[in-house]
């Protein structure tokens, strides 16, 4: 099954001093090795290199080169896709509008992530986000209590 990687698995998977680094870490790897496609959207890689290298989030935050290094390696995995906007995107978020209740404010982000993952067929999120289960069309997997 395909799925998305969603920002704070990356996080995890980046800062060793994160309580599920050694979990995220070893998913990551594995799905950088894996033959079939895993996806990611360019908000979810700006959003990772906002939190690394942001010095009242990590306690030893990471320069800007550092963090863009990690996402050039994530690239490089041949598998990764990166998921853009098609022309019907409007279509798609005005209709999943619908079946998302109280939506606003910061719950916005995750419905650009979760809308974007409708428009292009993807159903699995990997997240410690709990919003994402306010999505009915998400199947959210937390990496660190995954069996």
């Amino acid at each position: 099954m395909t799925f998305l990687v969603d920002t704070n698995v990356l996080v995890y998977a980046a800062d060793r001093d994160a309580p599920d680094h050694v979990i995220c870490r070893k998913k990551l790897e594995r799905w950088r090795q894996q033959r079939s496609p895993w996806y990611t959207t360019w908000g979810i890689l700006y959003e990772f290199l906002r939190v690394v290298t942001h010095p009242q989030v990590l306690r030893r935050p990471w320069s800007g080169r550092q963090a863009w290094s990690f996402v050039e390696a994530m690239i490089e995995s041949p598998s990764l896709r990166v998921l853009v906007h098609s022309r019907e995107h409007p279509q798609v978020v005005a209709k999943a509008m619908t079946g998302v209740a109280d939506l606003r404010g910061n719950l916005f982000h995750d419905a650009h992530t979760a809308f974007s993952m409708l428009e292009h067929g993807v159903k699995r999120i990997y997240t410690r986000d709990a919003d994402f289960h306010r999505f009915p069309f998400v199947e959210v997997v937390d990496p660190a209590t995954e069996r």
